[in-house]
């Protein structure tokens, strides 16, 4: 299984922390933001792993990550995405790379206490299609800013609605999602959103609409570092009292 880290975006939501560098760059703690996706990664067992960023700090991931051995990755590749273009577009750059292979798609500015690991092996026990990784949220008016799965009386999800104005559950959608190869025949069929982007949103509801999404719900804290200024120093509060990335 290919791991591929979503590492690019303008970090508007962080400015002006991020008027002189890539929002991955920034601090959790004593460690690079992007430090955390990695190691999630790799605990979970995906040690070939694909690097997609772009503006004019690129050449920083190289720099810190060089060939990804320090950090327990066996193969560490780059992509550079020339224009923001939206999540389900950068993961198109990674379709030669991951070739017939599963993939684990991660956004650099997630940050989890504990491993995903479990996810991991049972996609990999999965038939066929996707994987999300849910995570309880408490506060309403925090989903409205998120994406969120409507779930039927089974507990199936039926749909993923973006930043709903009424959440249709509890459960946000993390930036962690698993597909099999088939998810890059998905992606050139995608319409493009009225941002001008390819959503991941509508990559999911391909999976649900086909019955082949499955997910879990993620066990401990979860945070979007890169969602806002609070978000931020709220996940850096939490990594120094409690870490990050525990089996």
């Amino acid at each position: 299984m290919k791991g591929v880290l979503l590492a690019g975006g303008t970090g508007s939501r962080l400015y002006p922390l991020t008027r002189i560098t890539n929002k991955h760059l920034l601090p959790i703690g004593d460690k690079p933001m992007v430090s955390y996706a990695i190691e999630a990664l790799v605990i979970a067992g995906v040690t070939e792993i694909m690097v997609v960023t772009g503006g004019t700090h690129a050449g920083e991931f190289l720099r810190l990550l060089s060939n990804g051995h320090e950090f327990g990755v066996e193969r560490l590749s780059y992509a550079y995405q020339d224009k923001a273009g939206g999540i389900a577009d950068a993961l198109g750059l990674a379709e030669r790379f991951v070739g017939d292979e599963r993939v684990v798609v991660m956004l650099a500015d997630n940050v989890l206490e504990r491993s995903f690991r479990p996810s991991v092996e049972r996609f990999a026990d999965q038939k066929e299609g996707g994987r999300l990784l849910l995570a309880e949220v408490e506060n309403p008016q925090h989903l409205r800013h998120l994406g969120v799965p409507e779930l039927d009386a089974a507990g199936t999800i039926v749909r993923v609605v973006e930043k709903p104005e009424v959440p249709p559950s509890r459960y946000a959608v993390t930036g962690i999602y698993l597909y099999d190869p088939s998810v890059f025949s998905i992606i050139p069929r995608l319409v493009r959103s009225g941002r001008g982007e390819l959503e991941i949103t509508d990559v999911n509801n391909h999976f649900i609409d086909a019955g082949t999404m499955e997910y879990d719900v993620i066990e401990g804290f979860w945070g979007d570092a890169g969602e806002s200024i609070d978000a931020y120093y709220a996940v850096n509060d939490h990594v120094r009292r409690h870490g990050a990335n525990h089996a």
